[in-house]
């Protein structure tokens, strides 16, 4: 049995983790940490585990990393930054699900983040974890960053179009929107039941720390560097990611063979569905699950591409992702405890 730890276990997507796991056939959970909840059982502060769990939460240290394989950081941004490499001395290896290590440059990490990056060493060592594009580097990786939520949602939705000569790279507009889970159990303002319900609110417009991650991959696909306009919304809904993305073509072409190409070069990825065409994706049929669901159209008129693509932003998001990510670097079949449909209906 694999043994593996979870930092962070008591968060959103540290407890998503803890729930895939608990049905993982080759995974032994043997540390769950939380400062809030350290002392108490999973079960007492969160009923659903029950029958599930006899863990016990308790306190991060670093001698963490010799007593699991595989590591789970489901911590704020920056809160274990330093500790990384005092973890891949152990003999874990880890999965970080903080932004900490995503992004190749230290100077466009503190120029978005407004932190200085103390670990340019460990920063170069590390894999974007996103399968789909990285599966090779993940299987040997020692460190995967595994990637925000809305990244990974726009780069699956463009990543088949950026090598071909269709579109102008140039013309790039994501615009996103993700239920209220997205921003963590941090207590905000903005979150509160009375500030989101029944409201639709644009935030971080042109500043949001993703946009980077989102332009990192793409200018790496591309060969050259490429800006994206990205606008995320907060949504009245706990969770689920929707974006839409424009770009505008550089010839005339039909839908049914962007649908082929689309086909094509998802062609052996378990967790990327390409719907039919006229079908657009919706959050409802990802719930829970960790497919990406990508919906595609052609505007002829305006001569532009729309590309819908829906996942769960706790599961192919963050946790589920990063689950994926771990099979990849044990060799395990990646379906592996996330080969199930959505919730709904």
């Amino acid at each position: 049995m694999v043994k593996v730890a979870i930092a962070g276990a008591s968060g959103y997507t540290g407890l998503e983790l803890l729930r895939l796991l608990t049905i993982h056939p080759e995974v032994e959970i043997t540390t769950v940490t939380s400062e809030k909840h350290q002392g108490q059982k999973v079960a007492d502060v969160f009923p659903s585990f029950s029958g599930f769990s006899d863990l016990q939460f308790t306190s991060l240290t670093v001698s963490i990393a010799n007593e699991c394989d595989i590591l789970f950081l489901a911590l704020p941004h920056t809160t274990a930054m330093n500790q990384v490499p005092d973890f891949l001395e152990g003999s874990c290896r880890v999965v970080d699900l903080s932004a900490d290590y995503r992004l190749k440059s230290q100077e466009t990490f503190e120029q978005w983040y407004s932190f200085s990056h103390q670990q340019k060493e460990t920063l170069d060592k590390a894999v974007y974890g996103l399968p789909e594009l990285h599966r090779k580097s993940i299987r040997s990786a020692k460190l995967v960053a595994n990637p925000g939520c809305y990244p990974t949602s726009v780069i699956l939705a463009l990543a088949p179009l950026v090598a071909t000569d269709w579109v102008d790279l140039e013309s790039i507009i994501a615009d996103s929107k993700s239920g209220v889970s997205g921003a963590g159990r941090k207590l905000s303002i903005n979150t509160q039941f009375a500030e989101c319900n029944e409201a639709v609110s644009a935030y971080a417009l042109g500043t949001h720390r993703h946009t980077p991650e989102i332009e990192q991959e793409i200018s790496a696909l591309a060969g050259r560097e490429i800006r994206v306009t990205f606008s995320p919304h907060l949504m009245p809904m706990t969770r689920g990611l929707l974006s839409t993305i424009y770009i505008n073509l550089t010839k005339d072409m039909e839908l049914e063979e962007l649908g082929k190409h689309y086909r094509e070069f998802y062609k052996n990825e378990p967790f990327v569905r390409i719907l039919n065409l006229g079908t657009f994706a919706n959050t409802h049929y990802v719930v829970s699950s960790n497919f990406c669901d990508i919906g595609l159209q052609i505007d002829s008129r305006n001569r532009r591409i729309i590309i819908t693509s829906a996942i769960d932003n706790l599961v192919k998001g963050a946790a589920g992702q990063a689950i994926q990510n771990m099979n990849i670097m044990l060799g395990i079949d990646e379906k592996t405890a996330l080969d199930s449909p959505g919730m709904f209906p």
